[in-house]
Order: C-alpha cells, then structure tokens, then sequence
C-alpha cells in the first residue's frame, strides 16, 4: 500500500528532523523543504496528501505558501505550524483554507494526530464514486481535478474541460469544431486554434509528468483523441 506523502515545509532543523522522523514512524512519506519556493516549484509536478507549513518561513511567509499552493490544488489539506498564539493569526490561516494550526512549543505526537484526523476527514469527505479511474487518469468531475500516473494536473478551466471531454470518450477521435462545440460553447471570441492550443498546453504537463508517455493523439485532417495505458 503506498504510503501517503506529506510535505513539511519547516526551516527550523531541529523541529523539521523530529518531525520528519515521528511522521515517518506513522507510516507517512516526507519530503521536506526548509524554504517555501522550492515547494511551490514542487507544486507544479505533483501534490502531496497534506502539506504541513511553518508560517515564519526566510523567503515567502506561510500564508502566502498557503494562498499559492490552494491557487494550484484547491483541495490541499494544510496543517499550520507556528511560534504564534494569536488568534487573528490562527484565523487568518483558517480562513485562507488551512485545515488546523498548531502553536508552537508542540508535541510531535500530537502533530502526527491532527495529520490523521484531517485525512479522515478528507477521504470521508470524497465519496468513492466521485473518482473514475480511466487507465493512468483518475477524473474527479465534482471537484474539477484530473490526477495523470499518480501526480495532480495544474489545470486551468478550459484544459480541465477539454481534458475531461476525451476522457469520456477514450479512443474517440472529436474534431476541432466539436471540442469547441463541448468546452468552449458559444464564445464568440474563440475559433480553432483555440483547441490546438490547449491541446499544446495539456501535453506539454502530461509530459512533465511522465516523458515516455503520451496519450493525446492527433489524427491529421481529423481532430484528437485520447488513448488509454
């Protein structure tokens, strides 16, 4: 069973270290950054099951981590962790979307718990039959995200639709005008190009994904499909 991956963002060694060993003992995956900027680069490659951030991090506070990564993943779970007690600070966290906030000095133990109690309360949340699984895809329509061999898709609006739409339909080749016809609808700004474009874009985050794969296909004269591995 893969073990869940959680991302501690965390600058102070001695916390990150404690942590990263008691999360590990629990049966999670830690990948762990001491600033905030590299995990936002992360954060284009893949998510993780929960992020947990300090919010006094060197080069990017904690809240604007929080904000940018939400823009990217809306259903990232955060856990903060912070020196402050305030509660403007702990509100202002919960309001951008973090999940719970703990104040520092903590119990590791205790840290490892709040983990688990949000990860219940997520996978009670996502009920089974919102996820479809189509070959490497996994499609949840509800909550407009696509994951692609494991890894969440950075998807815009339009990607996500025009994605979504050959996913219903493995194999089947849709020409230009019915994609249009299905994503796009009666925009009167868009012409065809509009597709070749999109389609540039989903492939080229397919790719970042995984390079030995691709599963869009272009029939000349005729349009795109979407095949299956």
């Amino acid at each position: 069973m893969q073990q869940p991956l959680i991302w501690l963002v965390e600058d102070e060694i001695s916390i990150a270290e404690t942590l990263i060993y008691m999360l590990s003992q629990e049966g999670f995956a830690v990948k762990a950054f001491e600033r905030g900027l590299p995990a936002l680069d992360e954060a284009h490659r893949q998510a993780p099951a929960l992020a947990i951030l300090d919010v006094g991090l060197p080069d990017i506070s904690g809240f604007e981590l929080c904000r940018q990564l939400l823009a990217q993943h809306p259903s990232l779970p955060v856990l903060f962790l912070t020196a402050r007690s305030d509660e403007v600070d702990k509100l202002l966290g919960l309001e951008m979307g973090a999940d719970d906030y703990v104040a520092k000095p903590f119990s590791p133990r205790e840290v490892c718990a709040r983990v688990r109690t949000i990860l219940r309360r997520m996978q009670k949340s996502a009920a089974p039959s919102d996820i479809v699984r189509i070959g490497q895809f996994e499609l949840n329509e509800p909550a407009a995200h696509i994951s692609w061999c494991g890894h969440a898709l950075p998807l815009t609006r339009y990607e996500f639709l025009l994605l979504k739409t050959l996913l219903n339909a493995p194999g089947r080749v849709f020409s230009r005008q019915q994609l249009m016809d299905k994503v796009w609808g009666d925009e009167g700004d868009s012409f065809d190009r509009t597709v070749d474009t999109h389609i540039k874009t989903l492939r080229a985050k397919l790719r970042a994904i995984n390079a030995d794969l691709s599963p869009i296909s272009t029939h000349r004269g005729m349009g795109y499909s979407l095949g299956l591995y």
